[in-house]
């Protein structure tokens, strides 16, 4: 499993919106957690500690240790509102985990031996990567915090597609892969040609807006 990452977190009985602005004037961020037998609880947690912890990958794709009151719940993230252009976290959703239960997440995708790699290698050749994360469903002790990707054999024309990614063990993929659903997980295409494809649509944009009203946009 992966490492354990605490969060501390108090109970509390105040609800509604002027309960919640309270906290966060003192710093504090409102939340619930819900899930499994026990009924869902309004709980609060420091704003200060929880935004570092935010800035991190695990905060969103591991098995979090929450310690309620000094009773620890194993919980995972699943909502989190922020404020529309302050950094400040307005609300949080934790859903507890049972360790005999599979659960469903989404997980990153962590791209490694890019460089090493021919594609990478040639300053003719741009490996883009068209996946960033991919939903996963396994048991909480086996929940990674990141899959890898190999791209050391990559080269110019080759696609990885989710099939081709491995996963851990006890880790399957949440939706099936057949024909019509493998979606391609990175390619290496020409240089030449990503550069052509990428400036197709803005010339073509630009041609369909009148002279004038581009001096306009410009000028606004």
């Amino acid at each position: 499993m992966a490492t354990e990452h605490k969060l501390s977190a108090n109970g509390r009985k105040d609800e509604g919106k002027g309960a919640s602005r309270r906290l966060r004037h003192a710093g504090m961020i409102p939340a619930i957690v819900y899930g499994g037998e026990d009924k869902p609880q309004n709980i609060q947690l420091e704003h200060e500690k929880t935004w570092v912890a935010s800035q991190h990958e695990w905060f969103y794709a591991s098995i979090l240790t929450l310690d309620i009151d000094g009773k620890p719940q194993q919980v995972l993230l699943r909502d989190m509102q922020r404020h529309p252009f302050k950094q400040q976290i307005m609300h949080l959703d934790f859903q507890r985990v049972s360790a005999n239960t599979a659960i469903r997440v989404n997980v990153p995708l962590h791209f490694v031996n890019q460089d090493k790699s021919p594609a990478g290698k040639s300053a003719e050749v741009v490996l883009t990567h068209e996946l960033n994360e991919v939903e996963i469903s396994c048991l909480p002790k086996d929940l990674p915090e990141f899959i890898e990707v190999d791209l050391a054999e990559m080269k110019l024309g080759d696609t990885v597609h989710l099939s081709d990614v491995k996963l851990p063990k006890g880790v399957e993929l949440a939706h099936k892969i057949d024909d019509e659903h493998n979606p391609a997980v990175a390619v290496a295409r020409h240089a030449r040609a990503e550069a052509e494809a990428e400036g197709e649509a803005p010339a073509a944009e630009s041609a369909e807006v009148p002279a004038a009203k581009q001096d306009e946009d410009a000028a606004e």
